[in-house]
C-alpha cells in the first residue's frame, strides 16, 4: 500500500506532463495553419506574428485559437525600433537579451510587436525595413 502511494505523485505529474505536452502540440499545429503561406511568421511565448501580403498581423494564443491583436501594412513602415518590453520608451541596446517588443512606426501611427527573444526581434527588424524597401 505504501509503495502505491508513494508511485502516486509520479503518476500525477506524468499525466500533467502530458496534458501540457497535448496543449503545445496543439497550439503548434494551429499556428501552422495561421502561418501558411506567409513570408516571414514567429511563435514563441508572447504570440505568433506573420507577415504576409505586405500585411504584418499579429496575434496571441487565447481559448484554444489565434487571437489578433493588431495589424500594420509594411509600404507605410518609416521606422522600427528595438524597445524595452516595460520600461516604458527606453530602446534597446545591442548587447541586451531576453523579452522586447518591435515599435513600427509608419502612417502616423505606432503599434508594439512583443517577441520573447531580442535577436530574433532583430533580425525581424531587419527583415522588415528590407520587406518594407522591396515594396516601395
Amino acid at each position: 500500500m505504501i509503495h502505491g502511494l508513494l508511485w502516486f505523485p509520479l503518476l500525477l505529474a506524468f499525466v500533467l506532463l502530458t496534458a501540457l505536452g497535448w496543449l503545445e502540440r496543439r497550439r503548434q499545429n494551429l499556428y501552422l495553419l495561421w502561418a501558411k503561406d506567409s513570408e516571414l511568421a514567429k511563435l514563441d511565448g508572447d504570440g505568433a506574428a506573420r507577415l504576409r501580403g505586405g500585411i504584418l498581423c499579429w496575434s496571441s494564443f487565447e481559448a484554444g485559437s489565434f487571437q489578433e491583436k493588431g495589424s500594420f501594412e509594411i509600404k507605410k513602415l518609416e521606422l522600427v525600433e528595438l524597445m524595452a518590453l516595460t520600461s516604458g520608451d527606453a530602446p534597446l541596446t545591442d548587447e541586451s537579451q531576453g523579452r522586447c517588443r518591435l515599435r513600427l512606426v509608419g502612417n502616423g501611427k505606432e503599434m508594439d510587436v512583443p517577441f520573447s527573444d531580442a535577436d530574433r526581434a532583430r533580425q525581424w527588424m531587419n527583415q522588415l525595413m528590407s520587406k518594407a524597401r522591396c515594396d516601395l
